[in-house]
């Protein structure tokens, strides 16, 4: 089996475990749980830790159970916030729920018949029904106010300048998070759950309560918050989070963001967001040491989370997408990629929009670059340019300044790339 514990910690996974964690966890199969709010339908790379935790767990022979808070999402973890959240209805739950499944069965085993494959729960299912009189004659009596103030997410949240206190909704949190560990101790025997390390308080009264209320002992692991290395948040673009689902960030925006970290992040991505091994990681450190001009780190990171969220198909899609506007590429390599990432790659680029009615009779291209467009100044400038073999058109070069261009050049029947030298691009859309 495994050592869990010792492989998340070379990985840098590991902020704080509680003392007989590791020791359980090599003496028995135990399942563990990680929660997840379900406050969208995709989940987003700030998960991602949390999410290969529980495939870690899944590798080293335990059962992961992912919990999404159905009945938490509905009131809003005070950790690491200022301001409450938006409460959710009962349809935009379950919906997220089913999202979110799908996509955790990338990392998880769900369906095979292992005999840990991963359990999902939603804690609304035992939390609904559950009255306010029996939830707090049952559990409120065991935890008091005192050990509840002393949390970091409550001190620190009381305590804030621009605070304006906490509700008792939100002051609840803990305790119904811990009453679900409780829950799941009891039903389905879990004796462990992870999390980020803001969440270390709420773990920690779930098996606060577990040792009141049943007598039982329970564990707890956190991770630390992932940063830059510039101190910047991380997942976070100009455009907000970078998202597990397509319909809110492409897998060649996805990729990108892998590609772009710096060396010091990816030295330290690697560890926590793949599962390659100890040697194949510092084989590629030192690679990265001795040339760190080609980036093997950044570009290996960037295939490895791309292949485990998207697929194999989207990464080639997603490299050869890059490869336009940064190496070599061909214009069946500027066809094969679907148009919203056509339209990213370009994105910036000047565009001019040209007469499809011109293109369906057929345009020189000497009067489609200068008088149709503004590609280029004047004429003479643009015969110079074709004659040094630096015009190109969809990544084809122009061997003829007035060459005629018709509607078989368009890119999904809109576009034409035209290139001038090697770093200036233009597009033209045909209406």
């Amino acid at each position: 089996m495994m050592n869990f514990v010792e492989e998340l910690r070379w990985r840098g996974m590991v902020h704080d475990v509680m003392p007989g964690t590791e020791e359980l966890l090599m003496k028995e199969q135990t399942a563990g749980y990680l929660g997840i709010d379900p406050t969208a339908d995709s989940l987003h790379i700030g998960h991602l830790v949390g999410v290969m935790m529980l495939k870690h767990l899944q590798r080293s022979g335990h059962t992961p159970v992912a919990l999404v808070g159905g009945a938490t999402g509905m009131i809003g973890d005070p950790s690491m916030k200022s301001a409450e959240r938006n409460l959710l209805d009962e349809e935009t739950l379950r919906h997220n729920q089913e999202a979110i499944k799908k996509q955790l069965a990338r990392f998880l085993d769900f369906e095979s018949d292992i005999p840990n494959k991963a359990i999902l729960v939603n804690n609304y299912d035992w939390m609904k029904d559950y009255s306010f009189l029996s939830f707090i004659r049952d559990i409120g009596k065991h935890i008091t106010v005192n050990y509840m103030m002393a949390k970091d997410s409550v001190k620190k949240r009381l305590s804030g300048e621009s605070s304006e206190g906490m509700s008792f909704t939100e002051f609840s949190y803990q305790l119904l998070q811990g009453y679900d560990f409780l829950h799941l101790y009891r039903e389905m025997g879990v004796r462990l759950q992870v999390g980020g390390s803001d969440q270390w308080g709420n773990i920690t009264t779930g098996t606060e309560l577990i040792r009141r209320v049943e007598g039982g002992e329970a564990y707890a692991l956190v991770c630390p918050l992932i940063t830059k290395a510039d101190g910047g948040k991380f997942g976070k673009t100009e455009s907000g989070n970078v998202w597990l689902d397509s319909r809110y960030t492409s897998p060649y925006q996805f990729y990108q963001f892998w590609l772009n970290v710096s060396d010091a992040d990816a030295q330290k991505y690697i560890r926590i967001f793949t599962s390659l091994s100890q040697e194949e990681i510092a084989a590629l450190v030192a690679e990265q040491q001795s040339a760190p001009h080609l980036r093997p780190l950044q570009k290996r990171l960037a295939e490895e989370v791309t292949v485990m969220v998207h697929s194999r198909g989207d990464y080639e899609m997603a490299v050869n997408a890059s490869q336009i506007l940064f190496g070599q590429s061909t214009s069946e390599m500027l066809r094969s990629i679907d148009e919203t990432t056509f339209l990213q790659v370009f994105e910036g680029v000047p565009q001019f929009v040209v007469s499809r009615e011109k293109l369906s009779a057929g345009i020189k291209a000497v009067d489609l670059l200068t008088d149709d467009s503004a590609v280029f100044p004047s004429r003479s400038e643009m015969r110079k340019t074709v004659q040094a073999g630096g015009v190109m058109i969809n990544k084809e070069k122009l061997e003829l300044f007035d060459e005629t261009i018709g509607l078989s050049h368009l890119i999904g029947d809109k576009y034409i790339l035209a290139q001038r030298g090697k770093k200036n691009y233009y597009l033209l859309i045909a209406e």
